[in-house]
């Protein structure tokens, strides 16, 4: 009896990571909203991580995570690093490419609770009296993250908040 059950959790631990081998090497998160207000405006609150507690989905998860900005106050080079609890973990974000009003690339590298290189960018198209804002995160895909994915989805886990933070932005922008 026991050799079966053993025999049979083996066969599903094969089955798990024949699936996470499956995977791609690398994913990409993307969401959008239309957002009436000018790009500029829009820009300088993504722009500068100063602005981020207006919008960024999470920004809240965490009452006592402790921010350190440095590098320039907005554009390319400015950073911002955050230690919290295990709902935001530790990281640093630095603005890399910042081309007003319409597009800023961010690198973000997570360093807990699991460490991964990611880059984010937005991209803000204007359209008359709105804007299109596209937020693309792109990272690679180690396997300890194909075995989550075999589970859930990285684009949903994450595009949960993307869509819950271009809300946000699109309620301080439209203020």
């Amino acid at each position: 009896m026991l050799k079966k059950i053993a025999a049979g959790l083996l066969v599903i631990l094969i089955i798990i990571v024949g699936l996470a081998l499956t995977k791609p090497d690398s994913y990409t998160v993307k969401r959008e909203a239309v957002i009436k207000a000018p790009p500029e405006k829009i820009m300088a609150l993504i722009s500068d991580f100063r602005s981020w507690p207006a919008w960024s989905p999470w920004e809240k998860l965490d009452p006592n995570m402790q921010r350190t900005l440095s590098g320039t106050p907005s554009g390319k080079g400015a950073i911002y690093h955050w230690q919290g609890n295990s709902d935001v973990g530790q990281g640093r974000m630095e603005i890399t490419e910042f081309a007003p009003p319409n597009k800023v690339v961010i690198k973000l590298d997570f360093l807990k609770p699991m460490e991964s290189n990611n880059v984010t960018d937005f991209v803000l198209e204007p359209q008359g009296e709105n804007t299109k804002v596209i937020w693309t995160m792109n990272g690679p895909m180690p396997f300890m993250f194909k075995l989550v994915s075999v589970f859930s989805s990285t684009d949903a886990m994450v595009g949960r908040d993307f869509e819950k933070g271009l809300t946000q932005l699109k309620a301080a922008a439209e203020k």
